[in-house]
């Protein structure tokens, strides 16, 4: 959130706003929509995530030490005319690409995904909508939800707000999350530190990992 100026920061601060939310006791890992489609920047809905997915492999590591489960969401859409996005489709031609079974909505295989991880379908912005991820997550007794992925504006953010608005700790990794925009992807950062969850560093989310291993150990 480097481009956010201070001024702006200390206005939000003494009106009470950007607390801290804090780690519960047991986490869970949300790689948001790290696909082909999102993540080779020659496709119409794509972006240069490379260095966004080495730390996000980082956090699968650490989850995994930690024994916390890790879910990974998708967008693809099986109806031939792409009427399964409802009318997002008017808005963003590209989802027409995100074809059930088809490559560009295969996760990226750069992701250190650990065999029989939860994939899930989703066909909006919040990984939320229309999917049964609460009942995954509290099935699981989880209260602390690490989000990373893309977009950071779009799908990230969704997603943030509804898993506070579900009970759940969104701690969004500045590191671990992209977006097409960089002021976009600031904004969003900003707003979700300041009225959804808390916006933490790598090197913080894997202490903080490491320190729920310790506790299981």
């Amino acid at each position: 959130m480097s481009d956010t100026s201070h001024d702006e920061l200390e206005f939000f601060r003494k009106r009470g706003f950007g607390g801290e939310m804090g780690f519960g006791e047991r986490p869970a890992l949300l790689v948001i929509d790290i696909m082909n489609a999102f993540t080779n920047p020659d496709m119409p809905l794509g972006a240069d995530l490379s260095v966004q997915i080495g730390h996000i492999n980082t956090l699968l590591d650490a989850a995994d030490a930690a024994s916390a489960p890790a879910f990974f969401s998708i967008v693809s859409y099986e109806e031939a005319d792409c009427r399964d996005a409802g009318v997002w489709g008017n808005k963003m031609s590209g989802l027409f690409d995100l074809k059930t079974g088809s490559d560009a909505v295969q996760l990226d295989p750069r992701l250190r995904r650990r065999p029989g991880s939860s994939v899930f379908n989703k066909k909006y912005a919040s990984c939320f909508f229309g999917t049964d991820l609460v009942s995954r997550l509290q099935s699981r007794r989880i209260d602390t939800l690490i989000i990373t992925g893309c977009t950071t504006s779009g799908c990230v953010r969704a997603s943030a707000v509804d898993a506070v608005q579900y009970g759940f700790r969104p701690i969004v990794v500045e590191e671990a999350v992209g977006d097409r925009s960089r002021p976009a992807h600031t904004q969003a950062l900003f707003d979700i530190q300041a009225k959804y969850g808390d916006v933490r560093s790598l090197d913080d989310t894997v202490a903080q990992l490491a320190q729920v291993t310790a506790t299981a150990g």
